[in-house]
């Protein structure tokens, strides 16, 4: 750290300095997004999170599923901000119940499923390769 120059542009995990103690939110690999405080990380963007919670959006809608200490391996790290607190509270968004929002996000898996299934099958059927085997299409 002896080299670290505030203020000046790092790809490295050095740059997280700043954002020690500040709200962060953490774009997983699968998909998940969590805010949460960040207490610590280390020369690989493993990353510690205090008072995380997974935050699931489904069309203008969002629910919050407290997680609690969270610690993130960095490879899974896609994308990693700081959260305005300011501008915080002036989402368009409604916050609904975690299991209305779970309900709603299986409903819209489910189809989306039907969906590629179906644009499968279209492909299938004008010769295109799918990745699947027959039984697969109904």
């Amino acid at each position: 750290m002896d080299n670290f120059v505030p203020g000046a542009f790092f790809t490295t995990s050095a740059s997280l300095v700043d954002s020690v103690d500040r709200k962060l939110l953490v774009v997983l690999r699968d998909g998940r997004k969590l805010i949460g405080v960040l207490r610590s990380f280390d020369q690989f963007a493993n990353l510690v999170l205090q008072d995380t919670i997974e935050r699931i959006y489904v069309g203008d809608a969002y629910g919050d599923i407290p997680r609690g200490i969270f610690i993130i391996r960095g490879e899974n790290v896609v994308l990693l901000g700081e959260i305005d607190l300011d501008k915080e509270d002036e989402v368009p968004l409604r916050q609904v119940p975690v299991e209305e929002i779970l309900i709603a996000q299986r409903e819209e898996m489910e189809a989306r499923q039907r969906r590629e299934k179906l644009k499968n099958k279209l492909l299938h059927d004008q010769g295109f390769s799918v990745d699947f085997t027959e039984t697969d299409l109904y």
